[in-house]
């Protein structure tokens, strides 16, 4: 398959529970069992809010209310990504979780972990899902708009 050269765009479900615990999953896509959030691409004529209550439906079988995009990060190439060559602009967003039983039958997510966000930044994270949870542990969910990080390549 030939790769775009255009970027790609992408959402990643940030997935809080009454509890305040967020959902953390495990994926061959980043090496060495690192945790991420779950997600996936946007598709041609779909809004970021309804990829990322697809995506979260179709990673982890939860139905989740989008509340605000936190932050968008572009990644040139990253380095844990199991492909080379890729260019990403992540838009991570805020979900409050409307079901929280987790069903992971898919060949992306191997496991999954709810946990307290200060508590989460202990376990092993891939880079820029440990950009998100530093800063909802520094700013919680007071942010107005989101936070962006540009890549410096």
């Amino acid at each position: 398959m030939t790769r775009s050269k255009t970027p790609e765009l992408t959402v990643g479900a940030f997935i809080i529970n009454r509890d305040g615990d967020i959902l953390l999953v495990q994926s061959p896509k980043w090496s060495g069992g690192c945790y991420s959030i779950p997600g996936g691409h946007v598709e041609y004529g779909e809004s970021i809010f309804k990829a990322v209550r697809r995506e979260a439906y179709e990673e982890v079988g939860l139905r989740v209310k989008p509340l605000t995009l936190y932050m968008v990060q572009e990644v040139i190439n990253p380095r844990e990504f199991h492909e080379s060559g890729r260019h990403f602009i992540f838009f991570d967003v805020l979900c409050k979780a409307l079901t929280t039983s987790v069903r992971i039958d898919n060949a992306e997510i191997t496991g999954y972990v709810w946990v307290k966000p200060r508590e989460a930044l202990k376990l092993r994270l891939e880079k820029y899902t440990k950009n998100l949870l530093s800063a909802y542990v520094a700013y919680g969910s007071r942010v107005r708009g989101p936070i962006v990080k540009i890549a410096t390549r």
